[in-house]
């Protein structure tokens, strides 16, 4: 397939990592991302203007960036961090930037788009949802019970995960977004914080509806092993990030699964899951190097073009 429409749904450093990589093959790509960071720079002007979290979205557009001098230079200064000992430390001129453009016209698709044309990305991005999301958990823990609110905090809590939710309740998902999903050849997911970055994108119900009903061939990204200290329950092993997703999408289809070999544990289930769900694993080295848990771009594409062809 000549030029594929590829959707990538995520956030973070994970969803960069994807993007990076797919723009090598394609330049029909669309990025949904999502929207509730409450940390940081992103967090610190979420709770003074009440707009979108600015982050993930900065940093899907510095991915996608002209591969010329001016795109790498503006990307470059898009992702630069201010450091002070006032109210500027830790902001990103790029959050700055969306900040402004969307307090100016308030609205955040033209504003995300507008620096898209000054970076000269390939593609296009936009966010999953036009308002600002909360996520909540309800962990089991060794004392009892424990409802826990925001990225963050949910990404760090301790405990077996019982539930996870969006507030508000039943948000809007952006129109784009949705229609992109239904015209779509490809989609993936991941790779990325599986409760702040990956799962958002099966809570919220218009774009869940779109995912169910979408034609295109699906891939998700597994992540990678990460320090015990840093992991998510979810991240405990690649079997229990697609049993996640079909807690809240039971009929779940997926063509392909991709997973490093360091992310195959002993006695791993994964293939029998990824089966259980039509897909087909692909154990290929993703990793940036033996014992990270970054995804390399390069391989990524390699892998990629290895399944669109």
């Amino acid at each position: 397939m000549i030029n594929p429409k590829l959707v990538c749904l995520g956030g973070g450093h994970g969803l960069a990592a994807t993007l990076t990589a797919a723009r090598s093959l394609t330049s029909d790509i669309t990025a949904i991302v999502t929207v509730a960071d409450n940390g940081g720079s992103s967090g610190r002007l979420r709770d003074e203007f009440n707009f979108l979290p600015p982050g993930d979205l900065r940093m899907a557009l510095a991915a996608l960036c002209s591969s010329d001098g001016w795109g790498r230079d503006w990307a470059e200064i898009l992702q630069y961090r201010f450091t002070s000992d006032g109210e500027m430390n830790g902001h990103a001129l790029g959050n700055l930037l969306l900040t402004a453009l969307w307090d100016k016209d308030g609205d955040p698709v033209a504003g995300v788009a507008r620096v898209g044309e000054l970076l000269k990305i390939v593609g296009r991005v936009l966010p999953m949802s036009l308002e600002p999301l909360d996520i909540e958990a309800t962990f089991n823990t060794a004392t009892g019970r424990k409802i826990v609110r925001g990225q963050i905090q949910v990404a760090t809590a301790k405990g077996h995960i019982e539930s996870l939710r969006l507030i508000p309740g039943n948000p809007r998902a952006t129109p784009q977004a949705v229609e992109a999903i239904a015209q779509a050849d490809w989609l993936t997911f991941g790779p990325g914080s599986w409760f702040s970055s990956v799962m958002p994108h099966f809570l919220l119900k218009e774009q869940l509806a779109a995912i169910e009903s979408s034609s295109a061939k699906k891939i998700v990204i597994f992540n990678l092993p990460e320090p015990a200290s840093e992991k998510e329950f979810a991240g405990v092993s690649a079997e229990e990030h697609l049993e996640l997703i079909l807690a809240h999408l039971p009929q779940f289809h997926l063509d392909y699964a991709i997973a490093d070999p360091a992310s195959i544990t002993p006695g791993s289930r994964l293939q029998a899951v990824v089966e259980g769900c039509g897909g087909e694993l692909i154990v290929a080295p993703v990793a940036q190097s033996p014992g990270s848990f970054h995804h390399s771009p390069e391989k990524l594409a390699e892998t990629f073009s290895h399944i669109f062809h």
